[in-house]
């Protein structure tokens, strides 16, 4: 959940022409604001905790920390009220991004995105909702490495009910709430309490998470 007023934005990205081209876009939205900047992934860890803001922009590649430690940092496993991060990339599932959804990103955006579909991915993310396409969730899936469960499925999902499980499924499948309702036959209202249920017993911050626990747990495999 957001906070009051607007969206709070911080941008780390090596390339100054960059982060002033993105912060030129979003500032000029009035539900969005630009409230830190970062040229390196430490500085960009330390402005994030320190602005605390909606979502963090971070690019892949950079000097000093790279994006991927710095997600890590920001949004990995066992850290304390993660932030959301989506990342830039110039190329579509390049090979790092992969690594940064496993860090805890929400997404990722590739750098020459249209104005609209960056500030459409801002608010994306700053809701609560994973930036990842039904395509792209395929192709995550089918370069994940072999899971090596640490615990039975029922163990897992033990407080999940059986309607749950199933939306559980289909996100894993990378279905959208629209899709998931026609084939479960519900509103999509009711799909969405469906889905925050999943999150809330789960532990779990977006739909890339759930594709990766599914995954891991053996509930979806490659070519699936």
């Amino acid at each position: 959940m957001t906070g009051p007023g607007p969206l709070r934005v911080v941008i780390a990205d090596d390339q100054p022409v960059v982060r002033a081209g993105f912060a030129a876009i979003l500032d000029a939205q009035p539900d969005i604001e630009v409230r830190g900047e970062a040229a390196d992934g430490r500085e960009a860890v330390e402005v994030a905790r320190r602005v605390r803001p909606d979502v963090v922009l971070m690019d892949v590649r950079m000097p000093v920390l790279d994006g991927i430690a710095a997600t890590t940092a920001l949004a990995g496993p066992g850290v304390t009220d993660p932030l959301r991060v989506l990342i830039l990339t110039t190329f579509d599932l390049d090979e790092h991004v992969h690594d940064a959804l496993r860090a805890g990103a929400s997404g990722f955006l590739l750098k020459d995105a249209s104005r609209g579909q960056l500030v459409d991915a801002v608010r994306t993310v700053a809701r609560g909702d994973a930036l990842l396409a039904p395509s792209v969730t395929r192709r995550l899936l089918d370069r994940l490495a072999p899971p090596t469960p640490t615990a039975r499925v029922d163990e897992v999902l033990r407080d999940l009910t059986e309607r749950e499980r199933e939306v559980l499924l289909a996100m894993a499948r990378g279905r959208t709430n629209g899709e998931i309702a026609a084939e479960l036959h519900l509103g999509e209202s009711t799909v969405k309490t469906h889905v925050n249920r999943v999150f809330a017993k789960l532990g779990l911050r977006d739909r890339v998470q759930a594709v990766i626990l599914a995954y891991d747990l053996g509930l979806v495999q490659p070519g699936d």
